[in-house]
């Protein structure tokens, strides 16, 4: 018989409290202890929430991965809560979200960048004059308020400047609420008709740079102590002043989130075949236009439509505002 050693389990050594020991699982912790506030501000991977009546900054927890995290979101945190100086709490969940704003760079890119959540107006900030206004950035817009299930509001500045009449000639089809400011003295004249149509909403501010967004927030929110810029002499345009997005508390109640001025509006997350539906003041001639009809060729129904007058005076500026967006979303000249 061989005398080699037969080996048994009593034989094996079992390290205790050996790393890696422990069965993983995928399940997550349930955090129910968590206490959740609204994200009021963002800066350099830090957030700021409001929990009851204090601010907490935050980092996100590391099994949120690379989920997306704006201003609006509602989130549960936990960690110190405290709103102290110098302490950190963590995000752990990002809640369900009821609305969504979302632009893309240009109409071809694929990435979106996604501004505000749970917002639920969309308040258009355009000046008569100085820039001059923009209808199809207005356009845009538009169809990005629809697109995320909020209401527009058009906010037009600058009215001692230009008589507002003949822009809103253009949106009168649409029945789309508006309110007009104007300067004088000063003082930001029409604010009470503005904190009316923003009473008790959470109100997302966007339009170009130079419109006077800013001037409007610190004229709603006296503590806001938002940064204000000129119009660029040679180019026309506004300078950027706003660099983040930030929301703040009206004093009448409700929220405004002031955005950075936009130079473009890009439309690549919405779907082309949509785009008409949130035009509806054309979308009733499409029953006459021939089956797959991309309502920018010879045939489509809407030009009859139009020409009869069922679109209102403004149908053909809407009419070709409506076959821009189309051609720009799909490549087209």
């Amino acid at each position: 018989m061989s005398g080699r050693r037969v080996y048994d389990e009593s034989d094996v050594r079992v390290r205790p409290n050996r790393r890696g020991s422990r069965p993983r699982t995928k399940d997550r912790p349930a955090h129910l202890d968590a206490v959740v506030g609204m994200v009021v501000a963002v800066d350099r991977g830090r957030w700021t929430v409001l929990v009851d009546d204090r601010l907490v900054t935050a980092m996100r927890a590391r099994e949120l991965g690379r989920t997306s995290i704006v201003v609006g979101d509602r989130v549960a945190l936990v960690g110190d809560t405290t709103g102290a100086e110098g302490s950190l709490a963590r995000i752990v969940r990002v809640e369900e979200r009821s609305t969504l704003l979302r632009r893309t760079a240009d109409d071809t890119d694929p990435v979106e960048r996604v501004l505000v959540a749970n917002a639920d107006q969309l308040a258009i900030v355009t000046a008569l004059a100085d820039p001059e206004p923009r209808p199809r950035m207005v356009d845009r817009c538009l169809v990005a308020a629809y697109d995320a299930g909020m209401d527009p509001l058009l906010v037009l500045t600058k009215a001692d400047l230009v008589d507002p009449e003949g822009f809103l000639g253009r949106y009168a089809p649409l029945d789309v609420p508006w309110v007009v400011t104007r300067v004088v003295d000063g003082q930001v004249v029409g604010l009470d008709d503005v904190r009316q149509r923003l009473d008790g909403r959470v109100s997302v501010l966007v339009g170009h740079s130079g419109v006077g967004k800013s001037t409007l927030v610190n004229a709603l929110v006296p503590d806001a102590a938002r940064a204000t810029g000129d119009v660029n002499a040679v180019t026309g345009r506004g300078r950027h002043t706003s660099t983040s997005a930030v929301a703040l508390e009206l004093p009448e109640g409700g929220w405004v989130v002031d955005t950075p001025g936009v130079r473009s509006f890009g439309l690549a997350h919405v779907d082309p075949g949509r785009i008409v539906h949130l035009f509806p003041d054309l979308e009733p001639g499409t029953v006459d236009c021939p089956r797959g009809c991309t309502h920018d060729e010879d045939d489509c129904g809407l030009d009859a439509y139009v020409a009869a007058g069922h679109a209102g005076p403004a149908g053909e500026a809407r009419l070709e505002s409506l076959r821009r967006l189309l051609r720009s979303r799909t490549g087209g000249d």
